[in-house]
Order: C-alpha cells, then sequence, then structure tokens
C-alpha cells in the first residue's frame, strides 16, 4: 500500500532538490559565457581569496602531510580524523611530495620545471590556476551537495531510469543525476557526487568506477573553450555533436572491457550487488514508487545540523584527500610534458594511424594526442598552430572525448576512494583514444 506523506516532506523535498539542481544543473550567464551558479560562485570567491590562495593550499598540503605522519603509527579506527589522515604508505609519499612541490611552486625554489608557469605555476596560480579553482569549488560543492544528495532527487531519478542506465551501461539509474551534473556543470562535481555515493554504499565498486571514468564529462563551458582555442568557434555544434556521439558509444562499449570489467560487483562493504534495489514492487508505477523512495529520503534529512555536519566533513574530506593528489600528479604530468619528448614518443604510434585516416601534419597531430593524459587543454594549445582546419578539428575533439586527464579528473579520481588506480587510468586513457579515433576521422573528414 502506498504511504501517504505530509505537506511539510513533499516540500522538504521539492524545495531543496530544485535549489539543487538550479545549483548544479542549471547554466547561466555569467559575463560573457554560461555558468552553472555553484561554479560562478566559486570563480567570485577565487577572485577575492587569490592573494590569500597558495597560502590555504600551503597549509591544506602541509596538514595533510604532517597529519598523515603523525597517524602513521595509530592502528585505523572509525574517528573521522583517522578517516582523513591514516593513509598507505604510498599516499604518505604523495602527501609529502605534494608539500615539498607547493613550497618550491610558491617561493620558486629548486628546479624550475616544478614551479614553471606551465607545470606546478599553472596549477598554483593565484587568479586562475586550477588548484585555486579548486579549493572554492570543493567549498561550495561539499556545503550544498547534500541538496542533491539528501532529499530524495536520485531516490526520484533512480527509479525513473534504472530502465534505461541498467541495461544500456549497467548501472543505477541515479547514476543519470552525476552524468548531467558533469555535462552542463562540471566534471570535477560528477567525479566528487560520485565519490560520496559510494562511500555511501548506493553504488558498487565496478559501478563507481564506471560513472568516475566514464561519463564525468568536460562541460559544455570548457568545450567552448577548447574549440576557441584552436579557431574553430564556428563548428562549435557539430564538434559537441561528436564529443556526445563519441561518449555514448564509449559509454556502451568501456563498462563491457578490461579493466572496468573486471571491476567487483560488490559495495564498500564487500556486500555482493542487490539489483532488489531497483525492483519495482505491486502496486506502483516507476513515478509512484520513485515519488514514495524519494519522500521517504526527505522525511529522513530533517537536521538542519546534520546538513552542515555533513558538508563540513565533505569538505575536509576533498581539502584534505583529494588536494594534494591533483597536486602532486598534475605537477608531475605537466613536467613531463613540459620539459621531456615522453608524450612526443608515446605518440609517435599514433602517426601512422593519422597518416592512414588521411589527416594532414600527422606527425605534428600524434604528440597532442597522448599528451592530452597529462593536462586536457594542452593538446588544444599545442595544436592551435597547425594549419589543417581537419586535424585540428579531429584534435579538439578528441582531448575532450579521451576525459582521463590526470591535473584534474584523474588526480580526483586517484585521491577519491573510487576504486581505481594509475594504471587503469592509463589503460581506459588509451582505449578511449583508440575507441573514439575512427569516429572523430570520419566527422573531420565529412566537415572538411
Amino acid at each position: 500500500m502506498k504511504k501517504k506523506f505530509s505537506l511539510s516532506t513533499w516540500l522538504l523535498f521539492l524545495i531543496p532538490s530544485i535549489v539543487g539542481v538550479v545549483l548544479f544543473m542549471i547554466p547561466l550567464p555569467d559575463g560573457d559565457t554560461m555558468r552553472v551558479p555553484i561554479a560562478s560562485f566559486a570563480n567570485v570567491l577565487s577572485g577575492w581569496l587569490a592573494p590569500f590562495i597558495q597560502w590555504i593550499a600551503l597549509a591544506t598540503v602541509a596538514i595533510a602531510a604532517i597529519g598523515s605522519l603523525l597517524f602513521m603509527a595509530r592502528p585505523k579506527d572509525d574517528s573521522f580524523a583517522s578517516g582523513l589522515f591514516k593513509v598507505t604508505p604510498f599516499w604518505l609519499v604523495v602527501r609529502l611530495v605534494a608539500l615539498v612541490y607547493a613550497i618550491m611552486i610558491i617561493f620558486q625554489i629548486g628546479p624550475e620545471p616544478v614551479w614553471n608557469e606551465y607545470t606546478g605555476g599553472l596549477l598554483l596560480e593565484p587568479n586562475e590556476g586550477l588548484v585555486s579553482f579548486l579549493f572554492t569549488i570543493f567549498l561550495f560543492a561539499g556545503l550544498l551537495l547534500p541538496l542533491l544528495l539528501n532529499f530524495g532527487l536520485l531516490e526520484f531519478f533512480g527509479a525513473l531510469l534504472v530502465k534505461v542506465m541498467r541495461p544500456l551501461f549497467g548501472l543505477p539509474g541515479r547514476s543519470a543525476v552525476d552524468a548531467v551534473t558533469s555535462w552542463v556543470g562540471d566534471g570535477t562535481i560528477g567525479v566528487l557526487l560520485t565519490a560520496r555515493q559510494y562511500e555511501e554504499g548506493f553504488y558498487t565498486k565496478k559501478e563507481a568506477a564506471i560513472i568516475g571514468t566514464t561519463f564525468s564529462v568536460v562541460s559544455i563551458t570548457f568545450s567552448i573553450v577548447v574549440i576557441e582555442e584552436v579557431g574553430l568557434g564556428s563548428y562549435f555544434l557539430p564538434f559537441y555533436a561528436t564529443v556526445v556521439f563519441a561518449g555514448i558509444v564509449l559509454a556502451l562499449i568501456m563498462p563491457r572491457i578490461y579493466p572496468l570489467r573486471g571491476k567487483p560487483e560488490t559495495y564498500k562493504d564487500d556486500t555482493p550487488l542487490d539489483l532488489t534495489r531497483e525492483e519495482l514492487p505491486a502496486h506502483h508505477s516507476v513515478v509512484s514508487y520513485g515519488l514514495e523512495n524519494a519522500l521517504k529520503k526527505a522525511d529522513a534529512n530533517r537536521s538542519v545540523s546534520k546538513f552542515f555536519k555533513d558538508g563540513l566533513k565533505t569538505v575536509a574530506d576533498m581539502y584534505i584527500g583529494v588536494a594534494p593528489v591533483v597536486l602532486a600528479f598534475g605537477t608531475t604530468a605537466l613536467m613531463l610534458a613540459e620539459f621531456t619528448p615522453i608524450f612526443t614518443i608515446l605518440g609517435k604510434p599514433f602517426e601512422p594511424l593519422l597518416m592512414l585516416a588521411g589527416l594532414p601534419e600527422a606527425s605534428e597531430a600524434a604528440a597532442t594526442i597522448v599528451v592530452g593524459f597529462a593536462d586536457m587543454f594542452l593538446p588544444a594549445i599545442l595544436g592551435a598552430s597547425i594549419e589543417s582546419e581537419m586535424t585540428r578539428f579531429f584534435i579538439a575533439t578528441m582531448s575532450v572525448t579521451q576525459l582521463i586527464y590526470m591535473s584534474e579528473v584523474g588526480g580526483l579520481l586517484l585521491g577519491s576512494k573510487i576504486p581505481v588506480n594509475f594504471k587503469d587510468l592509463l589503460v581506459i586513457f588509451l582505449l578511449r583514444t583508440l575507441i573514439a579515433f575512427p569516429i572523430i576521422a570520419v566527422v573531420a573528414h565529412i566537415l572538411f
């Protein structure tokens, strides 16, 4: 029998959920561009904090590194502090490396490749540096993600979309919200949303890995920046249509092949996948079942203090757990891209493929294909000087479709508790590149 809910419960479901959708999923005008409000707030705060952001970053990575050293000899327990600071020796080293990098970048000491404006300097630049932006987006996303998570929105869409997401992608219906949040908002928000739901037991290890590596797409806004960088802004519609089409094809294929196929179908506590969660009870339609689940969830989250307490814990977890990883891996990847020929060498095997596909200036384009693993904007920067419009279109579209890049999404995934490692990310990046290659090449030939 369907349960009746009070007006206050309905309002508790509707108001926070609508506010959450507006903040995270509805692009609004922001100067010359369109941004979701959460990103606009982060940009404004980033501007205000610009004189101090490097010191905030330094303090954060110092707390992460020193705290981890202090907790090294302690047994792991269920306390929040233990969860933040008790890490494996590998992640301890990563946090220490991030601290050393931060000191070198801020004070411009040590080898220049670490603090150069195109490497560590790019990440910690006070006004537009990635780490600076992440610190502010973490604050707003951490505090306000409960609007999407705690008041029934995911339960409602989970029931509605399970018949689409489960057979096509092997995912629960609620994962569609993660995908849309990334698509119109930002890939970083999508990763954070996925990580939270995995930790709270809504996704299995396999589902979290699939969503984090397949659906945390680059936002529409940043896609515009990429296509403008290669001088093809007038081709935005076919460019983005190609990105979406290739992304759907990849989302159908990637969960069914290595390494995502082999991820455990168990939740964080190692209990097996429970599909009975998604079964439709008798006397329910998908809408009525989704509404009942949503209203139950909203009714269980009436505490305002719990809302902010959970939000602050999430912010602390992001700052301590994720920021050092992004700084350590991002700086290292950018140093390799800028000061070594490694990505040029790794790109050489793609040169015959580019020539076979009939793309002009194949040798120059080959270097841009693998460098996207370091940072997704580097291919557009390197490819901007290529004369052929066809090749520039190919490079821009490929860079967005590849999805995994260590300076942001890759670093966030490694810093989260989503069960993927560096090798997984590298393999996924290469497989996405190879599978998307013919699709993008064909479209480039049709357009040019």
